[in-house]
């Protein structure tokens, strides 16, 4: 970047993208009070410009457009330009790209969007070339000064459909038939019908849903597991696995050191969009875990394992807190830090038989496969396919078949080559780092470690896990309150509902492992403040902000799940689950109706509602409640954790507890004893998993 312009105001702010543009010749603001007030006293337009550290287009607006000084100069006489990341602010960027949304133009990043002085939009977009820029912004300018008045009209009905509740904009209303109970509103027909409608979009041959380009949306395989678990449809675990496996052997994984990219540009999960997000691999943790325990395929194991890997390396704080993000680009080339050439692949190896397999197992070419002759490392066949091939002979092996079914060797082989690619990439430039920390990535990545201790039994993820909620609780929860980001030293912004909904998940499912119940006690005492301070009773839904939080010109609420699920799927989750660990009445009853006011919707398109999805699947089936108690507790629950059965609670005690589903049962000082419950009625305490699993599939 540029630094020959004097630093503006954004030189003081904590947020990486705010500083990276804190040498444009734009007279930047963050957003606040003084820039909107600003624009009120002098009667200008607004420009509000928002992305984040890692994305690429915003990087490449940014060099063409605002280090561009004539442009810099023309935007900052003109306007009160104000610089947003949308990972820190997440509400304004929501109502911005509703703004745009409702302007029948495409949302993503860098959002632009151009505001009247009080803050209503009336046009946006994203990326604009130089020129474009230039010529958009003076006709802006043109038309403030001379049709001030349609500007003012068009603002007002933006504004008007911003504020629109989520209730008549998306007709959620209770059936008739709710008062006597969710039994009479939901079926496993009206699931399948669930299933049927998102199957049509399935791309059965290279995986995922839809096409290019392609988003893990880890939350759809997650209800198709849950689907499966229920139907024993073996379509969905085969478009499960057949994602998975694409997915794992695909460019988008980092073959050479672990962890996702954020998307892939192509339907073949083979060219990422190369930023790697911390939500995003948080989520996929948790996807392969509970993929691992249905199918036990190695290749799952492995990515969980290498995945964690990763984010220990190079995504955590010495105070164990998850950096956000690392950039798509180093040295100003898109992918740099991950592809190679054939001579920096030669390079690595020694002997030239390794090489050879080597070469032809990661797919690399001469000519490179892809853009400007270099490589992306991904793999389309098993070594054993590579090893016949090199040898002249032919295999019959399919395409991204698992890695399960290799000999020690070829596995011992593959993890040498790993290790010397890793060594020869480290000494490359690095792509920058954003190192603001934010409260709901982290929660979604101390779930991934949950699920993966749930399922592999890894000490080390359950220490790993438990030094990341500590230290939310110490960093990022100040008077009770949960706080969105922490840098520095310093957490500045109050949490949203995405941070409130997904800290609580967390914790009901790090209780479910480690058994220390404050951790069950905390995500009870967040959903208190949540239900007074962000539930709206009139729609029976939460809004995303805080009622003391900045008033804004809308107060929205999250309802469908994207890459990160919506905040109210999540609550709506939470709430059933605490209903039962609690034996909370009124807890379940908010999931029920919540969940009731969505089925409408869930009936017609499931692949963004595939959150909520999962919660219709608790309901379907009573849940079943297992409760433990004894010295061998914690070997009986990951025992138990470890075999796929989603729909379960699990309590437990070595002595004694006053948690409800524990009471009367006091551990004895011999033996360990499961108790397993479900629909309000017990069975006899057993004292083996065994015996447990015994009772809970005679009565599935």
């Amino acid at each position: 970047m540029q630094t020959t312009h004097s630093p503006n105001r954004l030189l003081h702010e904590s947020s990486p993208y705010l500083l990276q543009h804190a040498h444009n010749p734009v007279d930047w603001y963050a957003w606040g009070q003084e820039a909107l007030q600003k624009a009120k006293n002098e009667d200008k337009p607004i420009i509000v410009s928002i992305g984040y550290s890692a994305c690429h287009w915003c990087h490449v607006m940014e060099k063409e457009s605002f280090e561009n000084t004539s442009i810099g100069k023309y935007m900052s006489d003109n306007f009160v330009c104000i610089k947003v990341d949308r990972e820190e602010r997440p509400d304004v960027d929501q109502i911005y790209m509703d703004a745009v949304q409702a302007m029948g133009l495409q949302g993503g990043w860098p959002l632009n969007v151009f505001l009247m002085p009080d803050a209503r939009p009336f046009y946006g977009g994203t990326y604009f070339p130089p020129q474009n820029w230039i010529h958009l912004i003076q006709q802006i300018v043109q038309a403030f000064k001379q049709s001030r008045q349609q500007l003012e009209d068009s603002a007002q009905g933006f504004l008007e459909a911003l504020n629109q509740s989520e209730s008549e904009k998306y007709d959620l209303n209770l059936p008739t038939n709710f008062a006597s109970g969710l039994d009479n509103v939901l079926s496993m027909n009206q699931l399948e019908q669930m299933y049927l409608s998102i199957e049509k979009k399935f791309d059965k041959q290279r995986g995922g849903v839809g096409n290019a380009p392609k988003f893990p949306m880890p939350s759809i395989y997650l209800f198709l597991l849950r689907y499966y678990h229920l139907t024993k449809n073996e379509n969905a675990l085969r478009q499960i696995e057949l994602t998975l496996d694409a997915m794992a052997n695909g460019g988008i994984y980092d073959q050479i050191g672990g962890g996702f990219a954020r998307y892939s540009v192509d339907g073949e999960w083979f060219a990422p969009h190369f930023e790697k997000m911390l939500y995003d691999n948080g989520q996929l943790i948790s996807l392969y875990s509970e993929a691992y325990s249905v199918t036990q395929n190695t290749l799952y194991k492995n990515v969980v394992y290498e995945t964690i890997a990763f984010v220990k390396r190079e995504l955590t704080s010495p105070e164990f807190g998850f950096y956000s993000a690392l950039d798509a680009d180093s040295e100003g080339v898109e992918g740099k830090f991950y592809v190679w050439t054939e001579k920096e692949f030669d390079e690595v190896f020694d002997n030239e038989e390794d090489r050879n397999l080597a070469k032809t197992y990661f797919n690399i070419t001469s000519d490179g496969n892809w853009e400007h002759g270099v490589n992306i490392l991904h793999i389309t066949q098993t070594l054993t396919v590579v090893e016949n091939a090199v040898s002249g002979l032919e295999s019959k092996e399919s395409l991204f078949k698992p890695l399960l079914g290799f000999s020690t060797a070829n596995r011992a082989a593959i993890k040498e080559w790993k290790e010397k690619l890793f060594n020869a990439r480290e000494p490359r430039v690095r792509p920058s780092l954003d190192d603001k920390i934010l409260c709901s990535w982290n929660a979604l990545m101390l779930k991934g470690l949950c699920d993966a201790y749930a399922t592999f039994g890894e000490t080390e993820f359950l220490d790993f896990a438990l030094k990341n909620a500590n230290f939310i609780q110490e960093k990022m929860t100040i008077n009770g309150q949960l706080f969105r980001n922490y840098k520095n030293g310093k957490a500045t912004i109050p949490a949203y509902l995405e941070d409130y909904s997904l800290v609580i998940q967390a914790y009901i499912a790090l209780y479910q492992i480690c058994f220390e119940e404050k951790w069950l006690l905390e995500a009870n005492r967040l959903t208190q403040y949540v239900i007074e301070h962000f539930y709206d009773k009139e729609e029976a839904l939460f809004f995303y902000t805080d009622d003391s939080a900045e008033k804004l010109i809308a107060r929205k609420k999250e309802i469908f799940d994207n890459v990160i699920s919506a905040s109210n799927s999540v609550m709506a989750n939470n709430l059933y689950w605490l209903g039962i660990l609690l034996d909370n009445r009124a807890y379940h009853q908010f999931s029920a109706t919540m969940l009731s006011k969505i089925n409408k919707l869930l009936q017609k398109e499931v692949r963004y509602l595939a959150n909520w999805a999962c919660l219709y699947t608790n309901f379907l089936k009573p849940t079943v409640e297992i409760a433990i108690s004894g010295k061998e507790l914690k070997k009986f629950a990951q025992e138990i954790h470890s075999q796929y059965f989603p729909n379960k609670i699990i309590v437990g005690t070595e002595s004694k507890s006053n948690l409800p589903l524990l009471e009367m049962r006091d551990a004895k000082p011999d033996k360990t004893m499961i108790y397993v419950c479900r629909n309000k009625a017990c069975l006899l305490p057993v004292g083996t998993v065994a015996e447990a699993w015994a009772q809970i599939g005679d009565n599935q």
